[in-house]
């Protein structure tokens, strides 16, 4: 299992959100370069970045965070946050981005997904974030009447390989991931999933191993001291991919 230390950067800075409202929004660490430097330097081999200022403006606003990062460290990096279109898609991974999330785009732009899959391929990540069971987007500030599943399996149809799964009323608060809901998207889908929200300590790591998912992004957890990176690394099994 893939360990993905989060890096979320609203205004240039690194922050943490509380169940993705942005009104608690508090800094976490001085420099993003420098933050993921230290998650290289320990052994991680993957980094999940989300612009927020992107997500609330359907377009992207911190991308030369996110290319610092790229440029600098040897790290695959993750992206989401903005991302609505074929032409900022493009732009992440033709200046060295190693995967794209779309969000809001699944559920508003399906045709987007389909082009992109068929461009990118494995390069293309779908992050499904619900709100006891539905589909939220907008970064987080609308609800649907779609459920998790049925997204999840629509995007499957599409041909997308990566789900990115967050149970927002787990996400920041360091109470445990939501593995009945992760263990019904592993169970109904044959995508990598990933799970978001509510890592807490080792024994979620462990517990998200045993469901057989393919990676876990961590945040909270590591910059409050409750998770150690390296221990976390040993216990989702140690090899971290280079590539997908």
């Amino acid at each position: 299992m893939i360990i993905l230390p989060a890096i979320d950067v609203q205004n240039g800075e690194c922050v943490r959100l509380v169940k993705g409202d942005f009104a608690t929004a508090h800094k976490v660490a001085e420099d993003a370069l420098a933050t993921a430097k230290s998650f290289e330097a320990t052994g991680a081999k993957w980094i999940h970045m989300v612009d927020l200022d992107g997500a609330k403006s359907a377009q992207p606003v911190n991308h030369s965070v996110f290319r610092n990062v790229v440029q600098n460290t040897h790290l695959n990096v993750e992206v989401g946050g903005g991302i609505r279109d074929m032409e900022t898609i493009s732009f992440y991974l033709n200046s060295g981005v190693s995967r794209v999330i779309l969000g809001s785009a699944a559920l508003s732009d399906p045709d987007l997904v389909k082009s992109a899959v068929r461009e990118y391929g494995g390069r293309i990540a779908v992050g499904i974030d619900a709100r006891n069971g539905l589909v939220a987007a907008q970064g987080w500030l609308e609800t649907s009447n779609v459920q998790y599943l049925e997204l999840a399996k629509q995007m499957e149809q599409i041909g997308v390989e990566y789900l990115i799964f967050t149970d927002i009323s787990r996400d920041g608060t360091l109470t445990g991931p939501n593995l009945e809901q992760l263990e019904a998207l592993n169970r109904s889908v044959s995508c990598h999933v990933i799970a978001s929200g509510g890592v807490a300590g080792s024994k979620d790591i462990a517990d998200l191993k045993n469901l057989g998912l393919y990676g876990v992004i961590c945040g909270k957890a590591l910059y409050s001291g409750n998770l150690n990176l390296r221990d976390a690394i040993a216990l989702a099994g140690g090899e971290q991919q280079d590539e997908q």
